[in-house]
């Protein structure tokens, strides 16, 4: 199998000068059953299922999805407990949409649309938003619309053949990213379900915009939740991923002001601001959990460097790889077992220094493996004299742990951040 490599700004950062060869044979990345990463209740539902074996590449696992809605891939345990609380909202919409209030929605979104709908034809230009951007990239260190939108839910209600999940999601969000009240009524799909409302996921977001749509043009209330969550699955994976409660409560605007005034109150320049808000490689959630996990540092010099990092994202995978960082190390100050004093870049990785001097290095990671990468990282020579420790997730392979003990780091397991 051909492993996608894991982050390539942890491998630039991991590449550094050794001063010592390394004590055991390198070694590569390994198959790990499912089972022993995610918990067995949730590796199959009754739209998807995990695959046994799950490839890892000396950091991460490389989860692979098959569902009813597609395959899906993941690359780490939280992005796998992600994408599966996706599938079972997208079940939750698919078997919502084919009710009858689902047809009614239809029905009156077309021939009786509340207000706010109407209000798109008569105030086109006063109606416009600006669609958001979720998916991006990191380190190396409409009036119209509308119309389009009800014509394919018209020709499904009459019987004028059925359009895909697709074609309907995409014309109705479209449209409906122009009606005043639709994007808090989505938000609130998106808490009913558990779900990331920025996720990335195409299809989810298909099905939130085509179910969201009907009962909210149709003008009649919205219950799809409960399914999704009477297993746990969806309330589990929203804790495992962190997304903050405001997410659901503000809209994109309202986040985008909040997250502004905190970054400045931090003394972050105003350029970077403007550059984290209109980075395209991060999602609103993403920038809203960096600012959350940045305020959970106060007495912490420095973390502007995070923002700026942040900025140099190139794919979602290392933005997530950060946010990770950033959770590990906020959840030890507020738990009281480190009490952090400055931020810093190393290479390209985040790294925190504690009151009494330690050097932090978090590591959001699923099975480290003693590859020459983390050799190489082990026996940096760049990092100073000062204590070092690798607080990390996951597991470290018996070398990857003896390697990096005879280099001279400490190694800190901690559990995945909940928050």
């Amino acid at each position: 199998m051909n492993l996608k490599p894991l982050l390539p700004f942890v491998c630039l950062a991991l590449v550094a000068p050794a001063f010592a060869q390394a004590p055991a044979a390198y070694e590569s990345g390994v198959l790990l059953p499912a089972a022993d990463l995610v918990p067995a209740g949730l590796l199959r539902g009754p739209s998807y299922r995990v695959r046994d074996q799950v490839a890892t590449d000396g950091f991460m696992a490389h989860f692979e999805i098959d569902s009813d809605f597609g395959t899906f891939t993941a690359i780490g345990v939280p992005h796998a407990r992600r994408r599966i609380a996706e599938c079972e909202a997208i079940r939750k919409l698919v078997e919502t949409s084919k009710g009858d209030l689902f047809a009614e929605g239809l029905k009156r979104s077309v021939e009786q649309p509340i207000d706010a709908v109407k209000n798109i034809v008569k105030n086109p230009v006063e109606s416009v938003k600006q669609a958001p951007k979720t998916v991006g990239h990191f380190f190396g260190k409409v009036g119209s619309a509308v119309g389009r939108g009800a014509s394919k839910v018209a020709g499904a209600v009459s019987g004028g053949g059925e359009p895909s999940a697709g074609e309907v999601g995409a014309g109705i969000g479209n449209a409906a990213k122009n009606a005043a009240g639709f994007d808090k009524a989505k938000l609130d799909t998106a808490k009913q379900l558990g779900v990331d409302p920025y996720s990335d996921n195409p299809r989810l977001q298909e099905e939130m915009d085509k179910v969201t749509w009907a009962f909210f043009a149709g003008g009649l209330p919205l219950r799809v939740g409960a399914a999704a969550a009477s297993a746990g699955i969806a309330l589990t994976a929203t804790n495992m991923v962190g997304i903050p409660e405001d997410t659901y409560a503000l809209t994109q605007n309202e986040l985008a002001l909040r997250d502004a005034r905190s970054l400045a109150a931090m003394g972050v320049t105003a350029e970077d601001i403007k550059a984290f808000q209109l980075h395209p490689a991060l999602s609103t959630t993403r920038r809203h959990r960096i600012v959350g996990y940045l305020e959970a540092l106060p007495e912490a010099q420095g973390r502007g460097h995070m923002v700026r990092l942040a900025n140099s994202c190139e794919s979602a995978d290392q933005a997530d790889f950060l946010i990770g960082a950033l959770a590990i190390l906020a959840e030890r100050q507020r738990s009281g077992a480190a009490d952090y004093a400055s931020l810093k870049i190393l290479g390209r990785l985040p790294g925190a220094v504690t009151a009494s001097g330690e050097l932090h290095v978090p590591a959001p990671v699923d099975h480290v493996t003693w590859t020459d990468q983390v050799a190489a990282f082990g026996q940096r020579d760049d990092l100073g004299e000062t204590p070092k420790v690798l607080v990390h997730t996951g597991r470290l392979s018996a070398a990857a742990s003896a390697g990096l003990m005879a280099a001279g780091w400490k190694t800190i397991g901690v559990a995945y951040p909940s928050r």
